[in-house]
C-alpha cells in the first residue's frame, strides 16, 4: 500500500479518560456509548446490526478489515454503529469476491473510525469502569470543547432508538405462496433473521417499531415476532401494549434480544443496564430444557431481571448464561410464547442454537 499521512484522533471517555489514535481517513467527531466486541470475524455485521445503532464500537481483533467488505453480508441498509475504534486498520483486502475495501465501505456510508489505539488497554478499562458515553475525533487540541459536547449526549439508560432504525412503511420478505405467514415487528430487525425464517417455508410482513395490533391481525398471520434492536426497552410503550395483546389472544409469539426483553417487560419484569453487556460470538449458553451447551453471537447492554423472572409463575427460564448466569432464554407456560437473549441466526457454533427457529415452525404447527 502506498504510504499516507494520517491525522492524529483520540478517544475521549466520559470519565475525562483520553486513548489516542489515528484517524483512518475521513475527519470529524462521532459520538455515543463505547462498547467492544470480542468477536474475530464478521465486522462487517457488527458494523451493519441495526442493534448498535448510537454506539461506538471497539474491536478487540488485532486486525480489521484484511477480509473486505461484502454486500450479501449487510445486516441492514446501512452503518448503524456512531465510530470505530481498532488497533490495525486493514487498507486493503485479500478476500477474492469481495466488493470493497473497509475503507471504501466506510467512505460510502461516511463514518468515522480511528486506529492505532491501544485497545487492549481501553477495553481493560471499560471491562473495570463499564460501558459509557464517548467521543472519537479529529479533533485533538479542543479537549475541552468535546468534553461540553459530550456532557450533553444522552445516557444509554432510557433511550428509546428503536424508531431511529425502525422501517418507516411495511414491506414483505420470502415467498407469497410459503406454507406459513409471520408478523415482525421491526424494532432493529436484521436480515439474517428474515433470512431464517424465510428458508423455513415462511412469509414476512415486516411493521414498523409502532404499528398496532390490528396492523399485524390484518395479515391474518400464524405467529408473531418481536426483533432485536437498540437502546433502553423500557420506553418501548407501543411495542410493550402490543406484545400483551398478542399474548392476550395466545398467538404464537416468538422474540430475540430486544424482543425478548419486551417479552418480559409485557409480564411484569423489569431489565436493567448491564455493567459491560454481552458482545461477540463466543458467549456460553446452557439450554435448562435439554440440558445441552450452546455457542452463542450477542450483543446487548440490557438484561432481564432473574430474580423478578424466577418468582413469576407464569415463566419458565429456558437459557442461562453460563459466564454470569443472567437469563438467556424464557417461555410462558400459560402461552404459546418463548424468547432469547442472544442470536441464533448469526451461527457462531455454527448450528448449536438453529433449533429455535424450527421451534417456533413448530409452535404454528400446533
Amino acid at each position: 500500500m502506498k504510504y499516507k499521512s494520517r491525522k492524529k484522533a483520540l478517544i475521549l471517555l466520559a470519565d475525562g479518560t483520553i486513548f489516542y489514535g489515528k484517524s483512518i481517513g475521513k475527519e470529524g467527531t462521532a459520538y455515543g456509548e463505547v462498547c467492544f466486541n470480542t468477536g474475530t470475524t464478521g465486522y462487517q455485521e457488527i458494523f451493519t446490526d441495526p442493534s448498535y445503532f448510537g454506539q461506538i464500537m471497539v474491536t478487540t481483533n488485532a486486525h480489521i478489515g484484511n477480509y473486505g467488505t461484502l454486500d450479501k453480508e449487510m445486516e441492514s441498509e446501512n452503518v448503524k454503529i456512531a465510530g470505530l475504534v481498532c488497533k490495525n486498520f486493514s487498507f486493503e483486502y485479500s478476500r477474492p469476491g469481495g466488493d470493497s475495501s473497509l475503507e471504501g465501505f466506510f467512505e460510502k456510508h461516511n463514518t468515522l473510525a480511528i486506529s492505532d489505539v491501544d485497545t487492549r488497554a481501553l477495553v481493560s478499562y471499560i471491562r473495570d469502569n463499564g460501558a459509557m458515553n464517548a467521543v472519537i475525533s479529529t479533533d485533538v487540541d479542543n479537549i475541552e470543547g468535546l468534553k461540553k459536547q459530550l456532557a450533553e449526549v444522552p445516557s444509554m439508560v432510557g433511550l428509546e432508538l428503536a424508531s431511529k432504525v425502525s422501517t418507516k412503511e411495511p414491506y414483505f420478505f420470502g415467498n407469497e405462496n410459503a406454507t406459513y405467514k409471520v408478523a415482525a415487528l421491526d424494532i432493529g430487525i436484521k436480515k439474517n433473521i428474515l433470512r431464517n425464517l424465510a428458508k423455513r417455508d415462511v412469509y414476512i410482513k415486516v411493521f414498523p417499531y409502532n404499528a398496532k395490533f390490528e396492523d399485524l391481525e390484518a395479515f391474518n398471520p400464524d405467529g408473531y415476532f418481536l426483533s432485536n434492536g437498540p437502546g433502553d426497552p423500557e420506553p418501548l410503550i407501543d411495542a410493550i401494549k402490543l406484545t400483551k395483546e398478542i399474548l392476550s389472544k395466545n398467538k404464537p409469539l416468538f422474540g430475540i434480544c430486544l424482543g425478548h426483553q419486551v417479552i418480559a417487560l409485557a409480564n411484569g419484569i423489569s431489565t436493567y443496564k448491564m455493567h459491560n453487556g454481552h458482545r461477540g460470538i463466543n458467549h456460553p449458553v446452557k439450554n435448562l430444557v435439554t440440558g445441552k451447551g450452546e455457542i452463542s453471537s450477542q450483543n446487548h447492554g440490557f438484561a432481564i431481571n432473574r430474580e423478578e423472572t424466577e418468582a413469576n409463575d407464569n415463566v419458565e427460564i429456558t437459557h442461562v448464561h453460563l459466564n454470569d448466569n443472567t437469563v438467556a432464554g424464557i417461555k410462558l407456560k400459560n402461552k404459546n410464547c418463548f424468547s432469547v437473549q442472544y442470536h441464533p441466526e448469526a451461527s457462531p457454533g455454527p448450528n448449536d442454537s438453529a433449533y429455535v427457529f424450527d421451534q417456533f415452525i413448530e409452535n404454528m404447527k400446533k
